[in-house]
């Protein structure tokens, strides 16, 4: 068992590219409840995922962020993967979930300061499920960089999101639009992450 479950880690790769074939539900609520095993501070269990598979909810979500993002400008310390969202909504070609079958968002509390670490459980254990069922998934920042813009606040507040809450991550879930709907698994050679062991 522990060679299985140490492959779908070392296999997992970010999926950015999908199929418009649908999750079934059972892949789906898989992905979910492995979400909702994760460890919590405490054993707080108050991440709630908005499971978003809507086309049209997926779609406004995308155009307000790139509406938010081309309103930014890029510093010579903006986060890298940030600059590129906001130059690529400048641009008017920004999608940031890729027309992913499913998008989920990943809320907590907002005074909760467990909140990203709890998130970040549940989110891994999401995309090592679905990597282990044949689903490709890749982690998407971008509502948390907005999670404080009133806009987008109204709008998740409109699909479920609770006013003390705010994202704080995300993921695209689907088939990889591959020739076999696999996501790729090949593993990339670890150049960082550094252990040190005190005895």
């Amino acid at each position: 068992m522990r060679e299985t479950v140490f492959e779908a880690i070392r296999t997992r790769r970010s999926t950015r590219s999908y199929s418009a074939r649908e999750v079934s539900g059972e892949d789906l609520e898989m992905v979910l409840e492995a979400g909702r095993y994760a460890p919590s501070g405490g054993n707080n269990q108050t991440t709630h995922l908005l499971v978003i598979t809507s086309s049209e909810v997926k779609e406004k979500i995308a155009k307000l962020a790139e509406k938010l993002f081309s309103g930014m400008e890029v510093t010579p310390d903006t986060y890298r993967s940030m600059a590129s969202a906001i130059l690529a909504s400048k641009k008017g070609e920004y999608n940031f979930h890729r027309n992913a079958p499913v998008l989920i968002l990943a809320a907590n509390k907002r005074t909760y300061s467990n909140n990203i670490a709890d998130c970040s459980c549940v989110l891994e254990n999401m995309m090592i499920m679905a990597n282990a069922i044949g689903l490709g998934s890749c982690w998407v920042n971008q509502i948390k960089w907005l999670n404080e813009e009133p806009e987008m606040l109204e709008l998740l507040y409109g699909i479920g999101l609770e006013e003390d809450e705010r994202v704080y991550g995300g993921l695209t879930l689907g088939y990889a639009d591959t020739p076999d709907g696999l996501p790729e698994r090949t593993p990339l050679e670890r150049k960082g992450n550094p252990v040190t062991f005190v005895s």
